[in-house]
């Protein structure tokens, strides 16, 4: 009992050190990230094949080892490793109490800007921790998980200088990769593939918070739902399911307000993007530079939906060039464009509240699950009993649920200023006269947060849906 006492007091003591430690220097007015002049003896703007990509993976983690640790969560059809690098001052650890945030780049092969933008990202970190300010205090605080490729395969068949059209954006099995998750609107009979099996399995074990997937073929941040419920008077009719899947009707979150923020946050930082100009002249324009996903054109099977309804993760889709496959030689202007807004979408993982949730004797409750009253998708704690959320300034209640436990609801106040720090102990649930005190159970996989009422959804069939997915198909490969 008494080491118990004391690793929960080093526990607390050191979560709150590192709390408090992000929230001063988040008050400490940071100067501007710095500019980013790359050496092309290390990288250079040019595209790399999944070779030279590998290389200069190996050679940074191996060049920088207190910054970066290299992992593979998998292999695609061909072979190719899954390559993630974490970037952070803590690399091969979880910080305790400090966010897990991602970057994912190439999901469609011939996409490959946001792909080069990861590995200078990559590059800037690690030539600047010790001399700028901002990132210094962003990969003390956060543990950045980036991941250049999820299509390797369809990379290697793409072809530089094609703006538009679809050779290299599926995978070595022609499936779409952001169309081949579970969808929590319609049932995605899609067959799973590795590449999106590795991604579940990757954020299932971590809890991240933060994610950005990096697209090309238009200019905005698009934010969830990707895809949208049926409306009744469409049930019953394939030929009018198929026209309201096109009608330009958004698809809104319980996190909307969020969303908008932190899309905001990537379009106003970005050099073009927020002017919401239309890459072309038959393309749609966006009001300052963001969109909801399924008003812009719904999917079914997006990843973005799925980070967010199955683990709580706010994730937004970053399209950020109007070419798919641009010339490399223009590749130094997307970085210019990106830089800030690459950086500052990821320091937005430090606003709202964040905390742990504890027994009475101080130790964490793990998988403990939370959501935010009135907003019906929830999220879990980690085997440290952290979470976190994204919230705007405002009053909110969390509600907090764990097996064992008695149910709580906790009233917190968010600021502007700071992110909010609140730690909520829950009590076991007593028994009377024999019989357990109900108490909430978590939902099995892969249901295991609260998630909206479920929609009344139709199945497709004859050849109205074959037209609809065929127009799908193509609107996709010209937008993105």
């Amino acid at each position: 009992m008494i080491l118990r006492t004391a690793y929960t007091c080093i526990f607390l003591l050191y979560s709150y050190h590192c709390l408090a430690q992000s929230t001063n220097e988040l008050d400490a007015a940071l100067p501007e990230p710095r500019a980013y002049i790359p050496d092309s003896q290390y990288l250079d703007f040019v595209y790399h094949d999944h070779d030279e990509l590998t290389r200069f993976l190996r050679a940074t983690s191996a060049r920088y080892p207190n910054l970066t640790a290299l992992y593979s969560i998998g292999k695609s059809i061909q072979g190719r490793d899954l390559w993630v690098m974490v970037v952070s001052s803590s690399p091969y650890e979880h910080m305790i109490g400090k966010p897990d945030v991602k970057y994912v780049g190439n999901i469609h092969g011939n996409e490959p800007v946001g792909r080069e933008l990861l590995l200078h990202l990559i590059q800037y970190f690690v030539t600047s921790y010790n001399t700028d300010q901002y990132v210094k205090w962003l990969l003390d605080n956060t543990r950045i998980h980036i991941m250049p490729s999820m299509n390797p395969d369809g990379f290697a068949v793409s072809k530089e200088g094609a703006c538009d059209g679809g050779q290299g954006r599926y995978n070595a099995r022609g499936f779409d990769l952001n169309r081949n998750f579970p969808d929590y609107f319609k049932q995605n009979n899609k067959r799973g593939q590795p590449e999106t099996d590795a991604v579940k399995d990757w954020i299932s074990k971590i809890q991240f918070v933060l994610s950005g997937s990096l697209h090309g073929g238009a200019l905005v941040a698009s934010y969830p739902y990707d895809n949208t419920p049926n409306s009744r008077i469409c049930r019953s009719s394939a030929l009018c399911a198929m026209f309201q899947t096109y009608s330009a009707a958004p698809s809104l979150t319980p996190d909307d307000d969020i969303f908008k923020h932190l899309s905001l946050v990537y379009a106003k930082n970005h050099a073009k993007m927020s002017r919401g100009v239309a890459c072309k002249s038959a393309t749609p324009a966006f009001e300052n530079g963001i969109t909801n996903g399924a008003a812009w054109y719904p999917l079914t099977g997006g990843m973005q939906d799925y980070n967010y309804v199955w683990y709580g993760c706010m994730e937004v889709t970053l399209e950020i060039s109007c070419c798919k496959y641009p010339p490399a030689y223009e590749l130094k202007k997307y970085w210019e464009d990106n830089q800030l807004s690459m950086i500052k979408f990821l320091a937005e993982a430090h606003r709202g509240v964040q905390g742990f949730v504890l027994d009475p004797t101080g130790t964490p409750i793990e998988r403990a699950s939370l959501k935010i009253k009135g907003r019906d998708v929830g999220f879990q704690t980690t085997k440290h009993g952290e979470f976190w959320r994204i919230l705007l300034p405002g009053y909110y209640k969390l509600e907090v649920f764990a097996e064992g436990y008695a149910p709580r609801e906790v009233e917190f106040i968010v600021v502007e200023q700071h992110p909010t720090l609140l730690n909520v102990s829950l009590t076991p649930s007593k028994r009377n006269e024999g019989t357990t005190v109900p108490f909430y159970r978590p939902l099995p996989l892969p249901q295991q947060h609260y998630r909206p009422s479920s929609p009344t959804t139709y199945s497709d069939s004859g050849i109205f849906s074959t037209i609809s997915s065929g127009l799908n198909s193509l609107y996709s490969n010209i937008f993105g």
